[in-house]
């Protein structure tokens, strides 16, 4: 069996910022399937990773491909939830607006939807359990339903690598110590 490109790969790969290496020497290789948690202190560099995969950010050493290409900026290959920032109230769009600007947001003018971009936004819309709320003004879905409207955004061009910024909700942690019967 022939060995599979990897989907993502960086080999000898680093960021310096002045003389301060962020980090170096990375070598990966992600195949389809495979999902990588990117763990670490703030000022580790886990951003700037993602910002190389997106082609926002050079790398000062190596390389970073994405299935076998060099990384550029704006491919359809990477699909992209940044960190969640909930939305205005006063947002005056709809849901299913949302998600179909990941289709055509690049276009000047008003959009004229075809019924092939509908029916994509109809099908993202139900992947991600959105449907129900698809005609609500954004800003005023709760902070998940927003969520879950940027990763259908994200599904548009069906990419290869799917990349999010700080997946898990935040949340404070409380502790108690347990109650000496």
């Amino acid at each position: 069996m022939a060995e599979q490109t990897p989907i993502v790969s960086l080999q000898g790969a680093g960021i310096t910022f002045g003389s301060r290496p962020l980090w170096q020497d990375l070598n990966l290789d992600l195949r389809a399937g495979e999902f990588l948690a990117v763990l670490g202190p703030n000022g580790s560099g886990k951003s700037t990773f993602l910002k190389v995969l997106l082609g926002l950010q050079r790398l000062t050493a190596g390389t970073a491909k994405i299935n076998g290409a060099p990384v550029r900026r704006g491919s359809a290959r990477v699909g992209y939830i940044p960190q969640q920032h909930p939305l205005p109230a006063d947002t005056p769009l709809r849901a299913r607006d949302l998600v179909a600007l990941g289709i055509d947001g690049h276009r000047w003018g008003l959009p004229f939807r075809s019924r092939r971009t509908r029916s994509t936004v109809e099908s993202l819309l139900e992947q991600v359990g959105a449907r129900s709320y698809a005609d609500q003004p954004v800003g005023l879905l709760s902070g998940g339903e927003q969520q879950r409207l940027r990763t259908a955004q994200a599904l548009v061009s069906d990419p290869s690598a799917l990349l999010c910024d700080e997946p898990l909700p935040r949340w404070t942690c409380t502790t108690s110590r347990p109650s000496r019967s």
